[in-house]
């Protein structure tokens, strides 16, 4: 599985492509692109590649990952959006608060299906698991890839830090029950890739995150 990472809007989130190499389908994790030229990128990089996009797939609802979303399935119609349906408010919710945010042009999304834990995302000949790790939003999960040691984590694990509780639906035992749960148990070469900096790996932050100790 191929991984590339873009990072987009003023929230600096990143968003990724994960692509099947062997028969070119792709899924998109938590489209933030919300200017023009961040949409064109992620377009681009698209159609360079010669992607079929088979899914877009969402770790949590906040403002700051679902800004694309509706760019995405106006550019690449019939795209299946899905995301936990615990998240599902969450996600309705963008729209009464985009503007204050400085979001005025954001439309919304309706998702087309659900993500539930134990039950895997296939595109191509690619399978994720999916793993429910609430705590920073109500309906937040995760994607493992195993052959390849990735998960894609959303905003619950940061290099040295750990996702905010302080947000609608947030809970500081919660979260740190889903990382104990459903993230220290994966293998210390397991590399993390976030939705906010840099990626770090499960070992690092296993042995060095102040908030893990």
């Amino acid at each position: 599985m191929l991984l590339k990472t873009f990072t987009f809007n003023g929230f600096s989130e990143n968003t990724y492509v994960l692509t099947d190499e062997a028969t070119r389908a792709c899924v998109i994790v938590d489209p933030g692109c919300y200017t023009v030229a961040e949409q064109a990128e992620l377009k681009q990089y698209i159609d360079d590649n010669q992607l079929t996009v088979a899914a877009v797939l969402l770790t949590h609802a906040h403002i700051d990952h679902v800004l694309g979303c509706a760019y995405v399935l106006r550019t690449w119609p019939g795209t299946p959006l899905l995301v936990h349906d615990l998240d599902r408010p969450t996600l309705a919710a963008v729209a009464s608060y985009a503007g204050p945010y400085g979001f005025g042009a954001y439309q919304a999304a309706e998702p087309t299906g659900a993500l539930t834990a134990g039950e895997p995302v296939r595109f191509g000949e690619t399978e994720l698991e999916v793993r429910f790790t609430p705590g920073h939003a109500p309906g937040h999960v995760v994607f493992y890839h195993a052959p390849s040691g990735q998960v894609v984590g959303g905003d619950v694990l940061f290099q040295s830090s750990i996702g905010r509780t302080d947000l609608p639906g947030g809970n500081l035992k919660t979260l740190l029950r889903s990382i104990d749960t459903e993230l220290l148990t994966l293998p210390d070469a397991t590399v993390v890739h976030p939705g906010h900096g840099p990626s770090t790996t499960i070992g690092a932050e296993r042995r060095g995150n102040p908030y893990l100790v």
